[in-house]
């Protein structure tokens, strides 16, 4: 269970700091940027779990990855576009 989180949560992460990176230095164009760190994600996620070689799992985990991406950068596009 421990690698499954573990090979999960890394794209969280990155889809954290990118929303974090975007308000910060174009909070104005976010709408433009954030899918642009979306893609990023779903190409980490992929390397991840390819490069964590084990069949169990591999589709629950990518739902895992994928969907706690999209609920962050949504949040931040939300957010973003209240504040501007």
């Amino acid at each position: 269970m421990a690698w499954q989180v573990a090979s999960v949560v890394p794209v969280w992460v990155v889809a954290l700091a990118g929303a974090v990176v975007v308000a910060v230095v174009s909070p104005g164009r976010a709408i433009i940027w954030l899918p642009i760190v979306m893609a990023a994600c779903v190409l980490v996620t992929i390397a991840i779990q390819l490069g964590v070689q084990r069949k169990e799992g591999f589709v629950t985990r990518l739902i895992a990855s994928f969907a706690g991406a999209l609920v962050i950068t949504g949040v931040a596009t939300a957010a973003l576009a209240a504040a501007g």
